[in-house]
């Protein structure tokens, strides 16, 4: 298995872990994913700008209530997972 899908996966991973915890800090799945170089030279420049954008999000949404943030955790990860599928399309994997 390639880097970049090995970090696709852990990506994959830290998300699924936030969901079973109904949400939370999201500094693991943040790092993870900020650090996975591999993985964003693999993909079109497109894939990290979203990327990107959607981590800042979440971290911004854990900072709040969910009655006072314009950003849904729920489905700010629903997103995340999105990118997963269309990254792993891209990748071939």
């Amino acid at each position: 298995m390639s880097a970049a899908l090995q970090q696709l996966d852990a990506i994959a991973g830290q998300i699924d872990a936030l969901r079973r915890q109904g949400g939370g800090p999201a500094g693991s799945l943040s790092d993870e994913a900020r650090g996975s170089a591999a993985l964003l030279a693999a993909l079109p420049p497109r894939y990290g700008e979203v990327l990107l954008n959607l981590l800042d999000r979440l971290e911004s949404s854990a900072l709040f209530s969910e009655e006072s943030c314009s950003f849904s955790q729920k489905d700010l990860l629903d997103n995340l997972s999105l990118w997963v599928d269309k990254a792993r399309a891209q990748l071939g994997g």
